[in-house]
């Protein structure tokens, strides 16, 4: 299942991306895949990212996560601003 995150930051794209990337395998253990993660051109405090969970319980136990939690929000996440959409099972990605 797809699922896209809108996000406002506090300090811009660079540090959730380094935290991202220090955290990446706990997402994975938790069945999540990202796919995409950007802020926008003239906006660089507003994030959208594209994950893949393996499934529902997987969306949950990320979404549960209060260590994960506390490295986004160290990060700049702003948490109480995250818009989640779950997107269609008719869903796909090509390269």
């Amino acid at each position: 299942m797809f699922v896209k995150l809108t996000q406002k930051l506090e300090r811009g794209f660079m540090p959730w991306k380094e935290m991202y990337f220090e955290n990446e395998q706990t997402l994975k253990e938790l069945g999540g895949h990202l796919v995409f993660a950007g802020s926008e051109k003239d906006d660089d405090n507003t994030m959208h990212v594209i994950i893949k969970f393996d499934s529902p319980e997987a969306m949950k136990a990320f979404a549960g996560h209060e260590e994960l939690k506390a490295k986004r929000a160290a990060a700049g996440a702003i948490l109480e601003s995250t818009v989640v959409t779950v997107l269609s099972s008719d869903s796909f990605t090509s390269s």
